[in-house]
């Protein structure tokens, strides 16, 4: 979970998106899922330095190859950069389809490790940084086909060797903006170094824990849900990450970038 909009990647672009316009009635129900995710005995990793995808990725680093599929159920392009490993895939959920590494070179132009300069190149407004100008979506996946990486593309267009519309401004843009397009590579780049206490064993998830299931169904009034469960197991739960919803974030966050508002307005609008 992303329990706070902001992550290191605001330390290093001030741009780089935030908590704001998120509506408080949304806001507010964040920390309740955590621990609805937490009472049903899913393991819960609380993100406040990193951001969720980071978390993903690190998973994906520790225990793909001891597997055998981990599909990740998001459509963030962002995400496409973990699929050059032959047992991560995406599922697209709309559309009902999985999505491989030839897929996100159908799709961007690009294998999976180039995800990042790609995105680097063209931006993401999503996630608040602009990209290039002038470097879009054809001009970008052309060169990357070739060269791989920003850092590999000469700065020279007449050393590129493929055809690009307008080649010779395009050069001139990285030469000049090749700091910010590293900076946004960064921003890009899913990190795979995120603290997971937890070992592949306990992932699986093993039941309900029927008194803690039982507790926050009392707490907050869900009587109809306390039957729903049909697996069980005895013994608690425990996340990773020591700040877990419920709990008060850290003295050291700043009142922005707290998610917790209301619990009472969030819980009316579970209801």
């Amino acid at each position: 979970f992303d329990s706070v909009i902001e992550s290191w990647r605001n330390e290093r672009y001030e741009a780089y998106k935030t908590g704001a316009g998120i509506d408080p009635d949304l806001w507010d129900q964040f920390p309740l899922a955590e621990q609805a995710m937490q009472a049903i005995g899913v393991t819960v990793w609380p993100m406040y330095e990193f951001e969720t995808d980071d978390a993903l990725a690190t998973a994906v680093e520790l225990w793909a190859d001891e597997v055998d599929r981990v599909v990740v159920h998001t459509p963030d392009k962002d995400m496409a950069q973990l699929y050059g490993h032959p047992k991560v895939i995406g599922y697209k959920r709309r559309e009902r389809e999985f999505f491989d590494a030839a897929d996100v070179v159908e799709k961007f132009g690009v294998p999976p490790e180039s995800i990042p300069d790609y995105l680097a190149l063209v931006g993401d407004s999503a996630d608040g940084y602009p990209g290039l100008s002038g470097w879009g979506a054809k001009s970008s996946s052309t060169v990357l086909a070739e060269f791989g990486h920003i850092e590999a593309i000469p700065a020279d267009h007449e050393d590129w060797g493929v055809t690009v519309r307008g080649a010779a401004k395009l050069a001139a843009t990285l030469r000049d903006n090749m700091a910010d397009a590293l900076l946004f590579k960064e921003l890009a780049t899913l990190r795979r170094d995120v603290p997971l206490a937890e070992s592949l064993e306990d992932l699986e998830w093993k039941g309900v824990p029927r008194e803690k299931f039982t507790q926050f169904c009392d707490e907050f009034g869900f009587v109809q849900l306390l039957d729903r469960p049909h697996r069980s197991h005895n013994g608690e739960h425990h996340a990773s990450v020591p700040t877990q919803s419920g709990q008060a974030c850290p003295d050291s966050w700043p009142q922005s970038r707290r998610p917790c508002r209301s619990r009472q307005t969030a819980v009316r609008n579970w209801h």
